[in-house]
């Protein structure tokens, strides 16, 4: 049985849905008025849903002026990657100890189903799905809470959220395929600052790259800014 979602829940669904089919982008202003008669309920939802949107730091309330999908600098989401990447390798080096050969077995497995897709003309459409299982299976040992949600935040959440359509094409697929066969290399070892100094590494680097996506401070084109 389908689960019936709250209007509130429907809302922040459809913002982000629109964010990632690029109906919505970063600096965009959300009208209430027209999400509340896209959906056909009352504004108070709508109201709800917005503010734990800006809770979550995906949209930004301006004084007088409304609220704004929010638009991450360039040393906004560099920073964001590097303290994903330091929690990450933080979380799986705190908890390589408690990985199984099984689980490694799935690690590579992933990998080498990396391997195969990059080979294909639609490795983009596949690919993002297999960062995501590999990723979640690093912190599948880790009992922490706090910490994981804070590395989705920096590195899973927004600023992949907000520029996904360029991370899509961040790096190629033989590049993704081996940038996570080098992790589960440094996982193999089982040596904390090898595991931690591979994930920093691999955080840094994207953060770098998905960096050239961000807006300069106080650019006069951004809505928020203005």
């Amino acid at each position: 049985m389908a689960e019936i979602k709250t209007y509130s829940e429907q809302v922040t669904e459809y913002i982000k849905r629109s964010i990632l089919e690029g109906s919505l982008n970063p600096g965009d202003k959300v009208n209430e008025v027209h999400v509340a008669a896209t959906l056909s309920i009352s504004r108070a939802p709508v109201r709800e849903a917005l503010q734990m949107l800006t809770r979550d730091g995906l949209i930004v309330s301006v004084p007088q002026k409304g609220k704004f999908i929010n638009c991450l600098t360039k040393k906004q989401i560099r920073e964001s990657y590097f303290t994903g990447g330091v929690l990450e390798g933080a979380a799986v080096a705190a908890s390589i100890d408690d990985f199984t050969d099984k689980d490694f077995d799935t690690l590579q497995a992933i990998v080498d189903r990396m391997e195969v897709v990059a080979s294909m003309e639609t490795a983009a459409d596949y690919m993002p799905a297999l960062d995501d299982r590999f990723h979640e299976m690093l912190f599948s040992k880790t009992d922490n809470t706090l910490l994981v949600e804070l590395s989705r935040r920096y590195c899973h959440g927004l600023s992949k959220f907000l520029l996904f359509r360029y991370w899509r094409n961040l790096f190629s697929p033989r590049t993704v395929w081996l940038r996570h066969k080098s992790i589960l290399d440094a996982l193999k070892t089982r040596d904390v600052v090898t595991i931690e100094k591979a994930l920093r590494e691999h955080y840094i680097e994207s953060g770098q790259r998905m960096s050239t996506f961000g807006c300069e401070q106080d650019n006069p084109l951004c809505k928020i800014c203005r």
